[in-house]
């Protein structure tokens, strides 16, 4: 990454992190999460028998990636939004033997290249175009010299769960334009259950999402210079039936200041930061919110109704 890009996502996210921390009820934007620790603590909490949208995410995938592969359609252009598993993105592109080219797509410059790295292991023959960026605004696709007859995105896991229902229309109409009209779009999107079984996924028995939500702080003592301790925070998690979302806070265990570069903040005791909520729906409340940008043609659930994959195609 140029020292250029490193200056213009160090400026953003300072300007996230302060507005973040300066509003009533503090937070921090959730891809703070994934420096290189908070990825492989990620790794970690896929393979957790609580956490149920990874395994259930590639089984449904497994079971129908014939059908899927399909609607992605031959000589595509797939754009990979976060460079994330590698069993699933192995997965499709497995079945797609006349895929143009794949551009994965990623803040991380580091976690980018090494997931490209691993992927060229299996795949040499693969044409690669790695593109470091923040997908969550605005971003161009690199030049790309390679015939292709179609540009389809991919987007598991439940990430898009992370955004406000009015940030999620801001993003698929963004999508929708980066790749263009008629363009597909393959999803991930968590759906709506038992709030037991929410509060067991995000509040597991190892405490590795305990572990994962503090390291966030670990990451701005990095990124920013900022003095957090970790001792004087806790995980917090709950699902917050109003809103229709699971919540992950800090708490602060006691009353305390904290040093961001030039900044400093305050916290009563039991204040909480929100670190992350996490949207459910029913397919018909995403068939909605889609409405307008992108048509939804197929849907694929699990036997259990936990988890499904969408795949949307651009008006």
């Amino acid at each position: 990454m140029s020292t250029q890009m490193q200056d213009v996502l160090h400026n953003e996210t300072i300007d996230e992190v302060i507005n973040g921390l300066s509003k009533p009820q503090k937070s921090l934007p959730s891809k703070l999460f994934y420096d290189e620790k908070g990825s492989k603590l990620f790794d970690e909490i896929c393979e957790l028998e609580e956490y149920y949208p990874t395994r259930t995410e590639i089984k449904i995938l497994s079971n129908n990636i014939e059908e899927i592969a399909s609607y992605i359609g031959d000589e595509c252009l797939l754009v990979e939004l976060g460079s994330g598993s590698s069993v699933k993105i192995r997965l499709l592109i497995d079945h797609l033997p006349t895929l143009t080219a794949y551009v994965p797509v990623d803040i991380s410059s580091e976690h980018l290249l090494k997931s490209v790295d691993n992927l060229k292991v299996d795949h040499e023959e693969l044409v690669v175009h790695p593109l470091v960026a923040d997908y969550t605004k605005d971003f161009s696709l690199p030049k790309i010299n390679e015939s292709f007859k179609t540009i389809d995105a991919f987007y598991p896991g439940s990430t898009i769960g992370n955004f406000t229902h009015e940030e999620v229309k801001s993003f698929l109409n963004r999508i929708a334009t980066t790749c263009g009209k008629e363009s597909g779009l393959l999803i991930g999107v968590d759906l709506k259950k038992d709030p037991n079984i929410l509060n067991a996924a995000y509040n597991d028995k190892k405490n590795i999402t305990a572990e994962f939500n503090l390291n966030i702080l670990n990451h701005l003592n990095n990124l920013l210079s900022a003095d957090f301790n970790l001792n004087k925070f806790k995980h917090h998690a709950f699902n917050n039936e109003e809103f229709g979302r699971i919540e992950m806070h800090l708490v602060s265990n006691e009353k305390q200041d904290v040093q961001i570069e030039d900044y400093s903040f305050s916290f009563e005791k039991d204040e909480t930061i929100l670190t992350e909520y996490s949207y459910k729906y029913s397919l018909e409340d995403f068939k909605q919110i889609a409405s307008g940008i992108y048509k939804v043609e197929k849907v694929w659930v699990d036997e259990n109704s936990l988890f499904s994959i969408q795949f949307l195609r651009a008006l």
